[in-house]
Formats: structure tokens, C-alpha cells, sequence
């Protein structure tokens, strides 16, 4: 893929998909071939007014969506033939059954986490295994909520310091724009299922993590709350923790402090620095409410369910198609690109600056550290295990 363009097409455009298809319209390695779907309501229509082609994912819908007034370029099977990728964004269970048809084309596919792992056969994050992914034929990007647990917890085990870790998620009752159809009032669902499906998704990603999660769903619909306690294999400190999730990609604070105080006043944010749909890529993490003792971290953080995977279905289509082969260079392009950031104010928070002078003072301590350990033991100490 070296030198050229991956032409994408995207198969459903609902909350996910036409998310997905905005952001490689960004992109400058990749092309927008098209976009499928059955529908011609108006979040189809809005695709024809982005300037977007747009197919008919079933040739017995094509009719009725001419009829509507869509400009139908074609079907799926003619929206196969122009690309090189499939961006599977179709309801839970439909994608599974999509699966014949892409192989009959010949193109490569990604799937959504509503489908199952062995659909795929790999499940993608692009901080953890993007190098698994290179060159594949298929895979899954994992749920908005297994994503934000592997790059936060990824964050720590990628550190040796994971010894086990237990996640609570508070679910959003229902995505905003079917909130008339099925919202909850004045009650919250406790998933009785124990672990929920989180945990066992986010070890297809972090191989060996010992997690356990439960879940339950609120009478909400802006995002996900997580409350994450980590037992540890030392004690690692706030500013340890802290430094090692300012470290990690798409992870950004917020505080208490500064009046982002719940869900709502974080996408109020969202909305305040005009990001479109007030999408919040990024994983927000209290910093105020990051607490530490002997044996545990804890760990607070909001999720936005219809944007956190955005940016994993671009890297995933750069390591599928093998347009870059170093992770690290396809998360800066994309966040680049997205406008994905470390930093939602860096104007008055300096958030550089003091994560600068922090990052310091902790190597300074690691280092005085070692060279006691070394001093004073007749076995060196060893050492914590490093990206490297």
C-alpha cells in the first residue's frame, strides 16, 4: 500500500458508521469510496448532503431508497468492487452475515465489538496489538467500553504492574438518538451476569490481564461511567499513575475542580470546544479522584460509547491494509487528523508544562532508587519492565 490510497467503504450508516466514514474522509492516505445502508431516513440523507455515495446494502431496498429521492450509486456488490476495505458498521448480528459476502469480494473487513471475537479472529486496539493486526484479512474493533479498559489498564499492565484488576461500569440506558423509543426513568438495571462480557472482551486484547467486571445501565444517555481498582504488584503512587496515563494515547484528564463535575458537564465541554456531534475520542479520567494505597489504584473515567472507537477503526484500517507499520505513527496521524488531544485546555492548564516537571521528578526518583537497590542488596534489583 506503499505510495497509495486505501479506498474504504463503510456498510451502515448509524451512530458508528457515520462517525467512522467522517474521519477517513479526513484522512490523506485513504479514500471514501462510499457508504451502504438499507434506510433513507434522515441520517442517510445526511450522507447525500456531505457529498457522500451512497449504495444500498440489500439490492431489494435499493428501490425504496430511490423512491425516497437518495441518489443510489449502486449496491454493495458494486461498492466491493471499488475498494480495497470493509468498515462493518451494521447493527449487532447483521455484520456476521455480511461476512459471506465480503470473502465472495475479496476485500479485507473490520467489524464492530457487538460482534464475537472469532468472527474476526482478532480483536484490535490500536495501542496494544496493532503489529497483530498488519497485513491481516479481518478483524474486530472491541466496544466502546473494552476500549477505554485497554487503554487504561493497558496503560498499567504494559508497566508490570497489573496483579489483578476489577472494573464497575455504569452503562448509558440508551444512545441519544433513540432515547424517545426505549430511555429508562428513575431506576438503574443491574447486569446480573457476573463477569459482564467487558472483561472476557478486553483479555482478547490484553492477553493474561486477570480482570473482572460488572456492569449495570442508569437513566442516561451521554456516555459511560467506569470505576476501575487495580490491585498492584508494588505500590505504585499517584504521580506514578498519573504519569503513566498522561503517557498513554487518548487518555486526557479532566477535574472536579475546574467544574467537570458528572457526564454532562464533560460532553458540555465537548460541545464549549466544538467538536462535531460533541464527540469525545479521548478517554476522560478524573485526576482529582486518582487515589492509590499500599496494594491498589483507583481510577475514575467517562467514556463517550458513540465516538471512543472512532479513531480505532482508522488506525485498524492503516494495519489491515498496511499502509504504516509502526503504531505509534498511525495513532499520531489519525489523532492529528481527528484533533484528538492529551490536553482539552492547554491555554490555562499548561498541562505540558507540569507533566514535564513531573515525568522529571519521578525519573530522579526511580533512578535514586535503583542505585540504592544496587548499593544495597548483593543481586541487582530488577528492573520494571519497559515499552521497549
Amino acid at each position: 500500500m506503499a505510495n497509495r490510497k486505501a479506498r474504504v467503504a463503510v456498510n451502515g450508516y448509524g451512530v458508528i458508521g457515520k462517525r467512522v466514514a467522517d474521519a477517513v474522509a479526513l484522512q490523506d492516505d485513504m479514500v471514501l469510496a462510499g457508504v451502504a445502508d438499507v434506510s433513507h431516513d434522515y441520517r442517510v440523507r445526511v450522507a447525500a448532503e456531505r457529498g457522500y455515495r451512497i449504495y444500498a446494502s440489500m439490492p431489494t431496498m435499493r428501490y425504496s431508497m430511490e423512491e425516497a429521492g437518495l441518489p443510489i450509486a449502486g449496491t454493495l456488490d458494486d461498492l466491493m468492487r471499488e475498494v480495497d476495505i470493509v468498515v462493518d458498521c451494521t447493527p449487532k448480528g447483521v455484520g456476521s452475515a455480511n461476512k459471506e459476502q465480503y470473502e465472495r469480494a475479496g476485500v479485507k473487513a473490520i467489524w464492530q465489538g457487538g460482534e464475537r471475537h472469532h468472527l474476526a479472529g482478532l480483536s484490535f486496539v490500536a495501542q496494544i496489538n496493532y503489529a497483530e493486526a498488519l497485513n491481516q484479512r479481518y478483524a474486530r474493533v472491541v466496544s466502546c467500553n473494552t476500549t477505554a479498559v485497554c487503554r487504561v489498564i493497558g496503560a498499567l499492565q504494559q508497566r508490570g504492574w497489573v496483579k489483578r484488576a476489577r472494573v464497575v461500569l455504569m452503562r448509558r440506558g440508551t444512545d441519544p438518538w433513540e432515547s424517545h423509543q426505549n430511555g429508562m426513568i428513575n431506576t438503574a438495571i443491574p447486569e446480573t451476569r457476573v463477569p459482564s462480557h467487558q472483561g472476557p472482551d478486553a483479555q482478547t486484547v490484553l492477553r493474561g490481564l486477570d480482570i473482572t467486571t460488572m456492569a449495570g445501565a442508569g437513566p442516561y444517555d451521554l456516555s459511560h461511567l467506569h470505576y476501575a481498582m487495580v490491585e498492584t504488584t508494588r505500590k505504585v503512587s499517584v504521580d506514578e499513575l498519573r504519569n503513566a496515563l498522561w503517557e498513554t494515547p487518548r487518555v486526557a484528564f479532566v477535574n472536579a475542580s475546574d467544574g467537570l463535575v458528572a457526564l454532562n458537564s464533560v460532553i458540555e465541554l465537548m460541545r464549549d470546544l466544538l467538536r462535531p456531534r460533541n464527540d469525545m475520542w479521548e478517554v476522560a479520567v478524573w485526576e482529582d479522584a486518582l487515589a492509590a494505597d499500599d496494594r491498589e489504584l483507583y481510577i475514575t473515567f467517562q467514556v463517550h460509547n458513540e465516538a471512543v472507537s472512532i479513531p480505532e477503526n482508522i488506525d485498524c484500517i492503516r494495519a489491515l491494509t498496511g499502509l504504516e507499520t509502526d503504531p505509534t505513527r498511525s495513532i499520531q496521524k489519525t489523532d492529528e487528523a481527528m484533533g484528538i488531544v492529551k490536553s482539552f485546555l492547554p491555554t490555562t492548564w499548561k498541562e505540558t508544562d507540569r507533566q514535564a516537571t513531573l515525568k522529571e521528578a519521578i525519573g530522579s526518583m526511580r533512578s535514586r532508587f535503583m542505585e540504592e537497590g544496587f548499593k544495597g542488596s548483593e543481586e541487582p534489583t530488577e528492573a520494571e519492565p519497559t515499552g521497549a
